[in-house]
C-alpha cells in the first residue's frame, strides 16, 4: 500500500497539487526548496499521491540513511485529512526498509503510538496592539520600551551582510555547513523568498533578523546579534517591529527551540507552542 518512488519517476504535478490540498502543507515540502536542502531525495507515496512523504538520504562511509536536510525544520506526511492508520503505514514502511538517523514530522501528523516530540513556536496573524497588550510578558513590554534608540531598517542581500552573518552567526561548526548555509540564502535572495531586517546602532547593524516568506508566514531562518551590542536588546526590539508591521497579514515561525532560555524568549511575545515528532536512533547520533 506505501511504495517508494525515486525522483525521476515523481510525478511533481501531482505531488505538488497532494501538497497544495493537504492540511499539513509546509514550505520544507515543495520540490523547489528540497531540491535546493536535499538534493538527493525521493519520496514515500500512499496509493496515487493520496498521501505523500518525502525522503532525504544521507550518505556516510558508504551507507546511505534517512537524515533531514541542514535547514529543514520539519518534513513528514501530507494529505487531504491526516489519518493516524495511514500515518502508521508510512512509520512502519519507514522503520522496516531504511536506516534512520533522524526523521522530523510534521505538527499536523498523529500515530496511534506515542512519538518523541521537538518543539516550536509560532504566533498566528493576529491585532498588533491586542497582541502587545495582553500576550506580551510585562518583562519583554519593559526591554522593548528601553531599545527604542535603536533604528530599525529592512535591508538587501549583499556583501556586507554576509559578512555580518560570517562574523556573528553561532552553530555552524563546519565550513562546509556556512557554505550552504551562504548558497540557501542566495537561492532565496534569487527567488524573493527572502527579507532580511536589521536593527542599527549609530548607523551599525547591531541585529539581523533573516525571514523566509511564504504567502501568509514568515519563518525566522536565523535572528544574529553582534555580541559587543547584547545590552542594546537589539533582538528584542527587532521583533517587536516585525510583529508592529506584519503581523496583521501574516503569521511569524520562531522555527522551534527545545533550549529553555530561547523557548522562553519566543513565548514573551505571545507565541504558541506546536508540538511535532520525530523519531532518531541516539546510538549513530552519538557516533556521527
Amino acid at each position: 500500500m506505501i511504495r517508494r518512488v525515486k525522483y525521476d519517476q515523481i510525478d511533481f504535478e501531482k505531488y505538488t497539487k497532494c501538497l497544495e490540498n493537504s492540511v499539513q502543507r509546509n514550505w520544507y515540502s515543495q520540490k523547489e526548496i528540497l531540491d535546493q536542502l536535499s538534493g538527493n531525495w525521493h519520496i514515500l507515496m500512499y496509493k496515487d499521491y493520496e498521501a505523500v512523504m518525502p525522503i532525504h538520504i544521507y550518505k556516510k562511509l558508504g551507507i546511505n540513511f534517512v537524515h533531514m536536510p541542514l535547514f529543514c525544520q520539519q518534513l513528514g506526511i501530507f494529505s487531504k485529512f491526516d489519518d493516524p492508520k495511514i500515518n502508521d503505514l508510512f512509520l512502519r514502511f519507514l522503520k522496516k526498509k531504511y536506516a534512520v538517523f533522524l526523521y522530523l514530522f510534521n505538527q499536523g501528523n498523529t500515530f496511534s503510538t506515542k512519538l518523541e516530540k521537538k518543539k516550536n513556536y509560532i504566533i498566528p496573524i493576529s491585532d498588533y496592539a491586542i497582541l502587545k497588550r495582553i500576550k506580551y510578558f510585562k518583562g519583554r513590554k519593559s526591554t522593548i520600551k528601553v531599545s527604542q534608540h535603536l533604528t530599525y531598517r529592512e535591508i538587501e542581500f549583499d556583501e556586507d551582510t554576509m559578512l555580518f552573518l560570517k562574523n556573528n552567526f553561532k552553530g555552524l561548526a563546519k565550513e562546509t555547513d556556512w557554505i550552504k548555509l551562504k548558497i540557501y540564502i542566495a537561492f532565496l535572495s534569487e527567488n524573493k523568498l527572502l527579507k532580511l531586517c536589521g536593527a542599527f546602532f549609530n548607523d551599525s547593524l547591531v541585529n539581523l533578523a533573516v525571514l523566509v516568506k511564504d504567502k501568509d508566514q514568515f519563518s525566522s531562518l536565523c535572528l544574529i546579534n553582534d555580541e559587543d551590542y547584547k545590552s542594546e536588546n537589539g533582538a528584542s526590539f527587532i521583533i517587536d517591529k516585525i510583529l508592529n508591521i506584519y503581523i496583521h497579514e501574516k503569521s511569524l515561525n520562531f522555527m522551534g527551540s527545545n533550549i529553555r532560555g530561547i523557548e522562553v524568549f519566543f513565548k514573551s511575545f505571545g507565541a504558541e507552542l506546536h508540538e511535532y515528532g520525530f523519531i532518531e536512533n541516539k546510538f549513530l547520533k552519538r557516533f556521527s
